[in-house]
């Protein structure tokens, strides 16, 4: 299967346990496949920084490196209309047609054709995922 994970999924993924870092757990396995374009490219590494800058311990620029390494970058061409209430969420639906993606994860309210992370594990992932994969590297949890 191959998804397209908006920015708060797969940023929530690196960061915390749940459904998010479940899916990330899945792509390691290679039980999923992940589609980006560069305009997510565009979104992604900026939030990352800015994450880091917020919390300097914590710094997943090099798991974001690692996963848009072995990512499929796809080009989309320009949506002719624009799909989504928030147009800066149009660039995950072009990047789902371009690449022929099965679904785009997210758990924004805008990207009504998405799938909530939960959503997708229960329908397409299975709940196996349990070993964590970025083994070594320290990851926060929430509290709570």
């Amino acid at each position: 299967m191959k998804v397209v994970l908006d920015t708060n999924v797969l940023v929530s993924g690196m960061l915390f346990a749940g459904p998010p870092n479940k899916i990330l757990r899945a792509w390691s396995e290679r039980r999923l496949r992940i589609a980006v374009s560069p305009d997510i490219d565009d979104e992604y590494r900026p939030v990352a920084a800015r994450f880091h800058a917020q919390f300097p311990k914590v710094d997943i620029r090099a798991l974001l490196d690692v996963v848009l390494a072995e990512a499929e970058m796809c080009q989309p061409a320009p949506l002719e209309d624009r799909v989504s209430p928030d147009p800066a969420d149009d660039k995950f639906i072009a990047c789902a047609i371009a690449s022929s993606a099965d679904a785009v994860v997210s758990g924004d309210r805008h990207l009504r054709v998405a799938l909530l992370p939960v959503e997708l594990l229960r329908r397409h992932v299975g709940n196996s995922a349990e070993q964590q994969p970025w083994a070594g590297r320290h990851r926060p949890r929430r509290n709570g």
